[in-house]
């Protein structure tokens, strides 16, 4: 029993992770119709950023916020400016091969650029563990788990019962209802792009002590929270955090209970599953995205 706790919790707080960077794929399809499939490289690039801010004596803590506002330029506003803005008028297909061209391109750049080896970055969470009445769990996992929850809660709060929050959902929605209705529909959309790089920030400090920071890095990731948006359900913020924990949870049952050379194919079977017999997610609705 306590090394079923001990994976429940492990896995959620891996989910997590991948939740975070699901979230980016849900938020960019709902507000813009992009599908962004160089997110895992918008992953890869702030852990090197980090890395590079720590190396010239920064602390944790700035490198992370450093990160933060090169992440919100380059990969929120630059990426929409440069890439998205004019190719999405050409129809999602341009544009998806063109988010595939930068994944190869960036990855590549990295590795002849900088390195093909590994790096580690540290936590931001103690080392250690904690036992509670047998059941031990590591500190990085809890506080994987309560930055990931705050995170989130703050996004939904941020959301649901704020006027910019709300004015984000009005053009999730429709579009041309809430260029009727007043709202600066071009703003609203370049707040989506700067979140999502943002996430991807969070993601990268969460997820590169264990990945370890490598150009290649953000192939697992990305395909992970793809899987995990389309399980969830692509068109519900709620659908990727539950695709993302389900991932999560299911490869550490599977790791250990079956076996780890099994753990990496978990999120692809699931993936499989829920396309043949929920195409729309779990929690997606089956609708018509008006153009």
């Amino acid at each position: 029993m306590a090394d079923l706790v001990q994976l429940l919790v492990s896995g959620i707080a891996t989910g997590a992770i991948y939740a975070l960077a699901a979230l980016g794929f849900t938020l960019l399809w709902q507000a813009a119709g992009v599908i962004n499939f160089a997110q895992g490289e918008f992953v890869m690039l702030p852990a090197f950023a980090m890395l590079f801010g720590i190396a010239f004596g920064l602390p944790m803590w700035l490198a992370f916020l450093v990160a933060c506002v090169l992440a919100a330029i380059v990969l929120g506003l630059g990426f929409k400016l440069v890439i998205v803005d004019p190719l999405i008028r050409h129809g999602v297909i341009p544009l998806v091969i063109a988010t595939l061209g930068v994944s190869i391109a960036v990855k590549s750049i990295v590795r002849a650029g900088y390195s093909a080896e590994a790096h580690p970055l540290a936590s931001p969470f103690p080392s250690g563990q904690l036992s509670l009445a047998g059941v031990t769990v590591s500190y990085a996992d809890i506080g994987t788990l309560v930055l990931a929850g705050v995170i989130v809660v703050a996004l939904q709060a941020f959301l649901n019962k704020t006027v910019t929050g709300r004015a984000m959902q009005a053009v999730a929605q429709n579009t041309d209802s809430a260029r009727v209705l007043g709202i600066n529909v071009r703003r609203m959309v370049m707040y989506v792009f700067v979140i999502n790089a943002v996430l991807a920030v969070v993601a990268a400090l969460l997820i590169t002590p264990t990945y370890l920071a490598k150009f290649d890095m953000g192939d697992s990731i990305g395909q992970k929270a793809f899987f995990a948006a389309i399980i969830g359900g692509f068109n519900q913020t709620r659908g990727a955090l539950l695709g993302g924990v389900l991932i999560g949870v299911l490869e550490n049952l599977v790791g250990f209970y079956v076996s780890p050379a099994y753990k990496e194919g978990v999120a692809l079977l699931l993936f499989l599953l829920v396309i043949l017999f929920r195409p729309e997610g779990l929690l997606g609705k089956a609708e018509e995205r008006k153009v």
